[in-house]
């Protein structure tokens, strides 16, 4: 357990520059003022067109000034970049990830490791993660100052990352998903974040000290899960009234709310209580996805994470309890999404990395198309379906003058075949060059 003066040294070191107003006005901050002229091959400026053929993209502070067709001539010093044989895109926004977190299964480790090593862990896989061209990502559930950390050193331009929406520690009720457990009780308690909760008025209480603290968004395990030691089902763990109070008091503070859900009743609770976006979905039903169409309830799949999972399977790398439930729920995991795709439920992109590798999070698009998805739709989750989730379709998500000059480049167009982003080429993000 980190000592008081240990925290008071982390929150010294980690004073929240929190970008809940605005979030792209801290991270503008490490924006080049170099005017860069991008001669693309092609530009792809969002899901919904087609590659325009030979362009220029013109950016300066870190924006998108224009596009021309054709390769304009440089003015006024520009440096030109080429990219006359790529495709050129807007970058990939991966709406679940676990930055600070590497796959695996000695849940003990959480006894023994310190939350700044999940800092450490967390500049290696943000620099994987940008490079495999995700540019935005939210990230899922943290330590209390992990995340944010990694967020203000992106921000700031000190470590090579995404752009990070991060949501900290989880809410969760007590002893059950998201809940410390598989300890003894005393090291139970010792190790909660201090996010679980129990009523309106207490889950309340924790969505403001979860804003207080930094979070850009407000995540909460609405049903049990498949990787925790708590072996029991995974319908809805909230009640209804919780659920209501936390998604009107974030709302209420500007602020999203996502919910890790797997059973069918607890999916269709937390969309009728006004979450903002279903994590996993696995158990999703007709009748939830109803509910899901008529409260416009996102459905982020994470399919990469049941593939993750699944190769890990017999080889001692999960507990019992864990083995058991991830082989309940593997055959489902390869036909939900499709059933929800069919049932017109609103689906953005996201795979829980670091359930498995990061830097592997473009393998989702394949797993998409196979159950069913169009290689369009497919980018588009990735793109304008998700910066919408994230309230910043002015911003990212596609190639416009105004925009962020967050882009990548790939071989191949990904409308004819979406897994081609699984080679990304080159990546900028606010008008610097990954390299």
């Amino acid at each position: 357990m980190m000592t008081f003066i240990g925290k008071m040294a982390v929150l010294g070191a980690f004073t929240i520059t929190t970008t809940l107003a605005c979030p792209a006005t801290a991270q503008d901050a490490a924006a080049s003022p170099e005017l860069l002229f991008i001669h693309a091959g092609s530009v792809l400026a969002d899901a919904d067109t087609r590659p325009t053929g030979p362009a220029t993209i013109v950016v300066q502070d870190g924006r998108i000034l224009r596009i021309d067709n054709g390769h304009t001539a440089p003015t006024g010093g520009a440096r030109v970049v080429d990219l006359a044989t790529k495709t050129v895109l807007p970058g990939l926004i991966d709406l679940h990830v676990h930055l600070t977190g590497d796959p695996g299964g000695d849940f003990w480790r959480e006894a023994v490791e310190p939350d700044e090593w999940g800092v450490v862990v967390g500049v290696k896989n943000a620099a994987k993660t940008l490079r495999a061209g995700f540019t935005t990502v939210r990230e899922a559930g943290a330590a209390q100052h992990s995340a944010f950390a990694l967020r203000r050193g992106v921000a700031e331009g000190l470590i090579e990352g995404p752009r990070i929406i991060a949501a900290g520690p989880a809410l969760a009720i007590v002893g059950g998903h998201g809940d410390v457990s598989g300890f003894r009780p005393e090291i139970n308690e010792i190790l909660s974040s201090g996010y679980s909760c129990t009523g309106p008025v207490e889950c309340a209480g924790k969505v403001r000290r979860a804003a207080q603290n930094g979070a850009d968004t407000i995540k909460i395990t609405a049903t049990g899960g498949v990787l925790s030691q708590q072996g029991r089902g995974l319908e809805a763990h909230f009640t209804d009234a919780e659920m209501t109070s936390i998604a009107d008091t974030a709302h209420s503070l500007g602020l999203k709310v996502m919910a890790h859900a797997h059973g069918a009743r607890g999916i269709e609770a937390a969309s009728r209580a006004g979450i903002d976006s279903i994590e996993h979905g696995t158990y999703l039903d007709e009748a939830a996805a109803k509910v899901m169409r008529e409260n416009g309830t996102y459905l982020v799949p994470t399919l990469m994470a049941f593939q993750g999972v699944t190769e890990r399977l017999g080889k001692g790398i999960y507990t019992p309890v864990v083995e058991d439930k991830i082989r309940a729920v593997s055959e489902t995991a390869k036909v939900f999404m499709g059933k929800a795709y069919r049932w017109n439920v609103p689906i953005a992109f996201g795979t829980d990395a670091g359930v498995f590798e990061h830097g592997r999070n473009a393998e989702e698009f394949a797993l998409m198309v196979r159950q069913g998805m169009s290689n369009r739709d497919a980018l588009a989750s990735a793109t304008t379906v998700a910066a919408k989730v994230l309230a910043m379709e002015n911003e990212i998500g596609r190639l416009a003058p105004g925009y962020s000059a967050d882009m990548i480049a790939v071989e191949g167009n990904p409308l004819d075949d979406v897994t081609v982003l699984e080679d990304v080429d080159w990546v900028m993000l606010r008008g610097r060059v990954a390299e």
